[in-house]
């Protein structure tokens, strides 16, 4: 796969910690049951001109994009306008979302027992939740009908926005991938083994490190070290990922290598990535 796949998460909220993010490990997740996996993940708050810089460079990339949060209608809500101004274009009422905005409002409606009226202000209001960038598509929401929207950027990637619901978000992220990208799932499955090391410092662990990924193109070598870990107390992890077809030459190489400088070697583990 030549694009990756990138998280935006927006909200004052997060970033001041009266809620914790719960999308980037259900993002995981999804991604992973489906052969993917995430490469970067951006927090912004409720700054519009950071909202556009971060969109801006999204659109510019071959990237998937996701990003949760923002594209209600309330003041502090600014993702919907800030797609427009990052994309260069002009916002507009969708006229599907519309029709499911309405949708919404006579369910809810009935729900409480009293008649739909189209033109009361806050209902007028509402619509505002359907109002795109210029070209946008729609996505779908299963919970309450009320469709995020998925954009095109320069770059040949996309950007799909959905709130920052969690009940809302994950099925309309799980959506967009399903229906939009089953042609990339499982396209390149990726492994990894590493083995515990223990007593050693990455510093003299760093030569080994780049010779192995010298000699092997396409491997990534991996050093997590922990100084309190409730199993293994002090220790480096210290791995390699990549290709499963050619993971085992390099694991046989690091292997060999350790050996050779007599490293104390615990666990070995395995970890299927995607």
């Amino acid at each position: 796969m030549s694009s990756h796949i990138g998280l935006i998460i927006v909200g004052d909220e997060i970033l001041s910690g009266k809620r914790a993010d719960k999308h980037m490990p259900k993002v995981i997740e999804l991604l992973s049951a489906r052969g993917l996996a995430l490469s970067y993940a951006d927090y912004v708050g409720d700054s519009p001109e950071r909202i556009t810089s971060t969109l801006r460079r999204a659109f510019s990339t071959a990237d998937i994009v996701f990003s949760c949060g923002g594209i209600g209608a309330t003041p502090d809500d600014h993702t919907r306008q800030c797609a427009a101004r990052a994309l260069g274009v002009g916002l507009m009422l969708h006229p599907r979302a519309e029709i499911l905005i309405r949708e919404r409002m006579q369910d809810t409606a009935r729900e409480q027992g009293v008649p739909y009226e189209a033109d009361r202000p806050d209902n007028v209001q509402r619509l505002n939740m359907g109002v795109f960038p210029e070209g946008a598509r729609i996505v779908p929401n299963p919970y309450n009908k009320i469709p995020g929207f998925s954009c095109h950027g320069t770059g040949g990637g996309a950007v799909h926005f959905v709130p920052g619901f969690p009940v809302m978000a994950w099925p309309m992220i799980e959506w967009v991938l399903d229906h939009e990208y089953p042609h990339l799932f499982n396209r390149s499955p990726q492994t990894e083994q590493s083995v515990i090391v223990f007593g050693a410092m990455e510093a003299a662990l760093t030569p080994l490190m780049e010779r192995i990924e010298l000699k092997h193109p396409g491997i990534r070598v991996f050093s997590l070290p922990s100084v309190d870990h409730p199993q293994y107390g002090r220790h480096i992890e210290l791995g390699v990922k990549g290709p499963v077809a050619a993971v085992p030459a390099a694991w046989a190489d690091l292997q060999a290598e350790l050996h050779n400088v007599g490293a104390n070697c615990g666990p070995e583990l395995v970890r299927n990535l995607r």
